[in-house]
């Protein structure tokens, strides 16, 4: 990058949202900037619940459209992101005094109604006393509903935003922040800065677009000169992750009785995720943990529906985000809309900045698709819409058919074990190709720094992908983290120094 650089569009974040915004301009023939200070995916979108989902509790408040576009959404990342999006079974176990019976098996018709032409299995009641899904579970639970939705690899679905955002010529700087920025005849002059170096670069550009997450009206405050008639509400969320609670590749749905939900979903074949919490947040955005209050919720939660009991000595790994939803006055955190506004200011016609507000993962290719449309008097000429069907990199496989592509991976390069051919399959897809094609054998490879993380994908995350810590590449970039022992993290991190890789202060333009 250099001073002076022209831009159609500067992006602000590079969360879900913003890299899905990149992608979508940059393949309508934009010239795009994309600044992030941290790291792809590094806060909230990282710390989701994993699920690619119509959101089943927003019945409950009659959010109908929301509801319905994130389930049309659902069946087209299945279609565009094959190896990064699962179905799976979820099992709500009934107890009659939380809501009535009929009430739960009508949001699933409706849920079923609203899905309805998509791919996955329908709900449906089930006995729990007689079937493997009650197994786990109190002998006294009779009676359950089963309904369908999706797992998926959240922070890799951001980065495979990225790569293809740049592969259509957007430039994406990893470890670089918007300074401030300032109308000028018609177009902003931004001043970017690299975090690691402190050096400052101006670029101007036509619209910006602020997808900063929970520092989205802090951006508009402090970087941009102005305010918006929207704001934004911050709700911490918090997950626990134990050993495996039991056998089975299904998940459930647990009711707590402040009529809250927790999702009990397999993970990482040795694992149980559990989550989430809804914490209003008053502080300043940025890293946060889980409190042992919220830990006991969700130990609770789980112990309530449960044989198999759990502590705060079980868990063996928690996450938390805070989660930036657009502020729709509820007077609980959990009752806050999941869905989005898109606020264009552009006073007397200069040029606009649009600030993304809310939203979830599952939206995030229809929000970059109407925001666009948003900006679209102020970029013309403006490219048709595109991402309906396009496959993000690594998802054209053929017929989407994964378990044939596994099998086809393990023919290929038989040296892996199922395990890895596995996780590599689903992580990069068909791009596992520019991973492994030069590697013959399992030396090949390299060094392992746990969970089967090795120097060749160590080095092609870093290459390739904007990994740029050894937390990027545990936790972000290749989910092996609760795979790698403290020596393992500690080779890693020593490879990393020795090779000059940590943390650089470019990352951008692999």
């Amino acid at each position: 990058m250099s001073t002076g650089d022209a831009f159609d569009l500067l992006i602000v974040g590079g969360g879900i949202n913003g890299v899905g915004i990149a992608r979508d301009a940059a393949g309508r023939g934009l010239r795009v900037l994309l600044v992030e200070q941290a790291g792809l995916a590094h806060y909230t979108s990282s710390a989701s619940s994993k699920l690619v989902h119509g959101g089943l509790r927003y019945l409950e408040y009659f959010k109908f459209r929301l509801v319905r576009e994130a389930l049309i959404e659902r069946e087209r990342l299945l279609r565009i992101a094959p190896h990064l999006v699962s179905r799976l079974r979820f099992i709500l176990p009934y107890e009659h005094w939380l809501r009535p019976a009929w009430a739960v098996r009508l949001g699933l018709f409706v849920y079923d109604c609203l899905g309805s032409g998509g791919s996955l299995e329908r709900s449906a009641n089930v006995r729990l006393a007689t079937s493997e899904f009650g197994r786990p579970l109190r002998r006294d639970l009779k009676r359950g509903f089963a309904f369908s939705d999706c797992t998926v690899d959240d922070s890799r679905l951001v980065v495979l935003n990225a790569r293809d955002a740049a592969d259509r010529g957007a430039v994406v700087q990893v470890g670089h922040r918007l300074v401030r920025a300032a109308r000028e005849r018609g177009r902003w002059r931004a001043e970017i800065e690299c975090v690691a170096s402190r050096q400052e670069y101006s670029v101007s550009a036509r619209a910006i677009v602020n997808a900063a997450g929970p520092w989205i009206s802090k951006v508009l405050a402090e970087r941009l000169g102005g305010g918006s008639r929207q704001s934004v509400r911050l709700i911490k969320g918090s997950h626990i992750v134990v050993r495996r609670l039991y056998e089975g590749e299904h998940a459930y749905v647990l009711q707590h009785p402040d009529r809250r939900i927790v999702f009990v979903i397999p993970y990482q074949d040795d694992f149980t995720l559990i989550g989430t919490t809804d914490v209003p947040w008053q502080g300043e955005p940025g890293p946060v943990t889980i409190t042992p209050a919220e830990t006991d919720y969700l130990c609770q939660t789980v112990n309530s529906y449960f044989e198999r009991q759990i502590g705060p000595a079980d868990v063996v790994w928690s996450y938390s985000g805070i989660r930036p939803l657009w502020d729709d006055a509820a007077t609980e955190a959990a009752a806050v809309t999941r869905d989005y506004v898109l606020d264009i200011n552009a006073p007397q016609g200069q040029a606009p900045v649009l600030s993304v507000f809310g939203g979830k993962i599952t939206n995030y290719r229809r929000v970059a698709e109407l925001g666009l449309e948003k900006l679209e008097p102020y970029l013309e000429p403006l490219g048709a819409r595109w991402t309906l069907t396009a496959p993000l990199p690594g998802g054209d496989i053929p017929g989407g058919d994964v378990v044939a592509f596994i099998a086809e991976v393990r023919r290929r390069w038989p040296f892996l074990d199922v395990l890895q051919a596995r996780r590599l399959a689903r992580a990069y897809g068909t791009r596992i190709s520019r991973l492994l094609d030069s590697v013959s054998s399992r030396e090949g490879m390299g060094e392992d720094f746990g969970g089967g993380l090795t120097r060749v994908e160590v080095d092609f995350l870093i290459r390739e992908e904007w990994a740029r810590s050894a937390e990027d590449l545990y936790w972000r970039h290749s989910k092996t983290g609760l795979h790698a022992s403290p020596a393992d993290q500690q080779r890693l991190v020593a490879y990393l120094q020795v090779t000059g890789q940590e943390r650089p202060a470019e990352a951008g333009l692999p």
